[in-house]
C-alpha cells in the first residue's frame, strides 16, 4: 500500500466474497467436509483488495488451497497475478500469501477464527519492503462477520507504518438455488506519521453462484480514498468505483 512515484497499492488473501483478496478481506478460505485438503482458481477482471486495485484495473489469475487439522486447525497458501509491485519501480509480478489460525464455534451459530497470515512479494527490492504479517481476528454471528486485521510489521511498504489496523464488517445471504449476496464495508488505518491521506473506507455488494464448484461473481466495488492517493503510472485512480466480475472453481 505504499505510494511510490504515483503508484500506490495494498494486496491480499482471498476475499471472503469470491473477489480473490479483493475489496473484502482476507480470510482463510473453508475447507470442505468431505476432504481437508482443498484447492481453487480464479480469473478476476481484476484484482482487488481492501477495494484497491493490485492488478492496475487489468485481469488476474489466482490460485490457493487450505487444509483442515484437527481441532479446528488449518493452515493455507494463495497466490495472484499483481501490477503494483513493478509499477512501483520493484521486481515482483506475483502476491503469495501463507496463512495458519484456529477457528472453531463459541456457541450456536457464533464462530470464531484467528491466525497469522504473511502477504510475500518475492524479489521485490522496495525499501522499505511490501512483505507484511498481519495477525487477525474475526467473530462470525449468523451471516454476519466482524473482523479485525493488525500489522506487526510495515504494512505494504509504508515507512513507520507498523501497527496499522483494518476493520471490515461483511455478510453472506444464502438467496437460494446457489445464489449468494455478500455486502461488505471495511476501513484501513495506515499508522505512521504523514500516512493520514493513505487511510480509507472500502465497499463493495457481491452476487455470486454456485454451480457445483463453479462460481461466477459479479461486485460492485468502491472507495472513499483521498484524490492522488492511489493512482497508477497512467494516472488512473486505483480505488475508484468499479464492477469486478471472476469466475472461480472450488476442488
Amino acid at each position: 500500500m505504499k505510494k511510490i512515484a504515483v503508484l500506490s497499492g495494498l494486496s491480499a488473501a482471498v476475499s471472503a466474497a469470491l473477489l480473490g483478496g479483493a475489496t473484502l478481506m482476507p480470510m482463510a478460505a473453508q475447507a470442505q467436509e468431505a476432504s481437508p485438503l482443498t484447492f481453487n482458481a480464479a480469473l478476476f477482471s481484476e484484482y482487488r483488495y481492501r477495494g484497491i486495485s493490485q492488478s492496475r484495473s487489468q485481469p488476474a489469475f489466482q490460485a490457493g488451497t487450505d487444509f483442515a487439522l484437527p481441532g479446528g486447525f488449518y493452515v493455507g497458501a494463495w497466490a495472484s497475478t499483481i501490477k503494483w509491485i513493478k509499477d512501483a519501480k520493484g521486481g515482483s509480478d506475483v502476491e503469495i500469501d501463507v496463512y495458519g489460525g484456529m477457528k472453531g464455534e463459541i456457541a450456536k451459530d457464533v464462530a470464531y477464527d484467528v491466525g497469522l497470515l504473511q502477504y510475500a512479494y518475492p524479489s521485490n527490492g522496495l525499501k522499505p519492503s511490501a512483505n507484511t504479517l498481519e495477525a487477525y481476528g474475526a467473530v462470525t454471528v449468523g451471516p454476519v462477520t466482524a473482523k479485525y486485521s493488525h500489522s506487526t510489521t510495515n504494512l505494504f511498504g509504508f515507512a513507520d507504518s507498523k501497527g496499522s489496523g483494518y476493520f471490515d464488517l461483511t455478510a453472506s445471504f444464502d438467496l437460494g438455488d446457489g445464489l449468494m449476496l455478500a455486502p461488505h464495508v471495511g476501513y484501513q488505518k495506515v499508522a505512521g506519521k504523514g500516512n493520514d491521506i493513505y487511510s480509507y473506507t472500502d465497499y463493495s455488494l457481491t452476487l455470486s453462484k454456485d454451480f457445483k464448484g463453479l462460481v461466477p461473481s459479479i461486485a460492485f466495488v468502491g472507495t472513499d480514498a483521498p484524490k492522488g492517493s492511489y493512482v497508477a503510472p497512467n494516472g488512473k485512480n486505483l480505488g475508484r468505483n468499479a464492477v469486478v466480475v471472476g469466475l472461480k472453481y472450488n476442488f
